[in-house]
């Protein structure tokens, strides 16, 4: 058995790799369950493990340069729809997304991935383009946050990292900044006379919305492999990928589970039966074709807004290996 460490979020869909319920083939997995912001420090930086969920943006912007350590197998246990994640001062006069042009807008790290969807989101649907707003960058709730990918600003996009003792929280509260987007809330969100709103306080209408008009469910993370560990194991990409899907799989069954509520929500078998309803059977995907649309769109966005030094195509940021199956 070969050893391997795996690094991920404990989410319910990994959850069964964890704790061995699903089996890699071939190996002995220790499983790591580290925080999106440290995981993908450790990885980039240091590249202590052998598979690791990643930021789907940093991953492409070290893929276009021939420059990223790992190969990413089409496993995405990161989605999440960004309508909910825009925040803005509510005395900022900010009532729409064109409100925002103009204005100054924070993001712990310009090229993150959620901040990425929702620029292309606000230039698709709004007509609201990148260089419209005035861009701040650094720690959302610590101060000195540094950017794990370096990169230069687009040409016409004002980008500056805030002062070294600032957080966007603070910032925003204070209405330094006038919005923040980004995967987290600011500080002091949703307590008593505190002035920060979502921008969308109907950000689940609209994503419903959003999902109908587009088909598109954002993703945020994937799942990358060390090269040299690829080269020593052809074989891993493929085992890792099933059990990957596997185990997200055996998640949703037991979310759907009518004995006794396997999340703590009196009513979450009736929540996923809704959501199957409304994006299908199966509507966490994994695997390429399922993912086109979405995959295509990101990497639209991803080199529009100048994160990518060249324009890749899907099928040269995965295992050759794990984007077809074989069929009896």
């Amino acid at each position: 058995m070969e050893p391997i460490t795996i690094a991920c979020w404990g989410y319910d869909r990994t959850r069964p790799l964890e704790t061995g319920q699903v089996m890699v083939e071939g190996c002995k997995v220790t499983f790591l369950d580290l925080g999106p912001e440290e995981m993908f420090h450790r990885a980039l930086h240091f590249e202590e493990f052998d598979a690791t969920e990643l930021s789907f943006s940093n991953y492409l912007t070290l893929l276009a340069r021939d420059a990223c350590p790992y190969i990413a197998i089409p496993a995405f246990p990161g989605r999440r729809f960004r309508h909910g994640g825009i925040y803005i001062n509510t005395n900022s006069g900010i009532a729409a997304p064109e409100d925002l042009k103009g204005k100054i807008v924070g993001s712990p790290e310009y090229q993150m991935t959620a901040s990425v969807w929702i620029r292309g989101i606000f230039e698709d649907i709004y007509g609201l383009k990148p260089s419209d707003i005035l861009w701040r960058a650094g720690g959302l709730y610590e101060a000195a946050r540094t950017e794990k990918v370096s990169f230069e600003a687009p040409k016409g996009v004002e980008l500056k990292r805030i002062e070294a003792h600032q957080t966007l929280s603070q910032m925003l509260l204070e209405g330094e900044i006038d919005a923040l987007i980004g995967p987290r809330a600011p500080a002091g969100f949703g307590q008593p006379g505190v002035p920060v709103a979502r921008l969308f306080p109907d950000y689940i209408a609209r994503e419903q919305d959003y999902y109908k008009q587009t088909g598109i469910f954002p993703i945020m993370h994937l799942v990358a492999i060390h090269k040299d560990k690829v080269a020593h194991l052809p074989w891993l990409p493929a085992s890792l990928f099933k059990a990957f899907e596997a185990a997200k799989d055996m998640a949703i069954a037991r979310l759907l589970e009518e004995n006794e509520p396997m999340a703590t929500y009196p009513w979450i078998d009736g929540v996923i039966q809704e959501a199957q309803e409304f994006m299908g059977k199966d509507f966490w995907p994994y695997g390429l074709e399922p993912n086109r649309k979405t995959l295509e769109a990101f990497l639209r966005y991803h080199y529009n807004q100048g994160l990518a030094e060249r324009k890749l195509n899907v099928e040269e940021i995965f295992v050759p290996s794990t984007l077809n199956r074989s069929r009896i």
